[in-house]
């Protein structure tokens, strides 16, 4: 299989991730949760219930796409750095439990509100568990981005300059995860709220760069 084809393979299943996430992840819970309110949410949830399940289970589709990606990128990009490869692919796999277990605590209250059991100290106990394994699974998601990074800058099989920004947003995604831990009144940095965006144009830029062009073959002699 060419090295184009290689990479158009591992765009779509890129692309699976993006959809799946952006729904999960972002759009279902802006339409659901209703921040710092558990009984708007609860209603939320109870007048949509369908949209509810579906966030659950795009979000279990997600972590199926996620724990595929990077097996089908090193595909092209190991031969440029077999352990950056491998730890690629760790930090992959190990997020996916947490993911999935995000998303157990959500399935959880599912059942309860379609047994009509549910009381709004489900869901503050739901939400906060979601909150935790989700925290977890964040450490991964902006892990994985250094040696994938890394591996887009010396390999070139995707444009360089798309490596650069996934370096920049693993360094973005941590320091947004630990920042608040040691720096004091953290969400009143200036541009606090832009790190992970070099993340998102990292990401979807790889993605839609694969989709169309694939990856690029080694240039001869390298």
């Amino acid at each position: 299989m060419s090295v184009r084809k290689q990479g158009r393979i591992a765009g779509f299943i890129y692309l699976g991730l993006v959809v799946t996430g952006v729904f999960s992840l972002a759009y279902a819970p802006s339409q659901l949760i209703a921040r710092d309110d558990s009984v708007a949410t609860l209603a939320n949830l109870q007048n949509n219930l369908l949209l509810f399940q579906a966030m659950i289970a795009a979000g279990v589709i997600m972590a199926a796409f996620f724990l595929v990606l990077p097996f089908a990128l090193a595909k092209f990009l190991s031969a440029y750095g077999k352990n950056a490869a491998r730890l690629m692919i760790l930090l992959v796999v190990l997020s996916v439990p947490a993911t999935l277990l995000a998303m157990f605590q959500y399935g959880e209250l599912a059942l309860a509100i379609t047994n009509n059991t549910a009381q709004v100290d489900d869901v503050d106990s739901a939400r906060a568990g979601y909150r935790h394994w989700i925290t977890v699974s964040t450490f991964f998601w902006g892990a994985w981005l250094a040696p994938y990074g890394w591996l887009v800058l010396k390999s070139g099989s995707i444009p360089r300059w798309l490596g650069v920004m996934l370096l920049a947003g693993s360094i973005g995604y941590l320091f947004e995860l630990f920042g608040p831990m040691i720096i004091q009144n953290f969400n009143e940095i200036p541009f606090v709220d832009y790190v992970t965006k070099p993340a998102s144009i990292g990401e979807i830029g790889s993605c839609f760069w694969l989709v169309v062009f694939g990856a690029r073959a080694p240039k001869s002699g390298t």
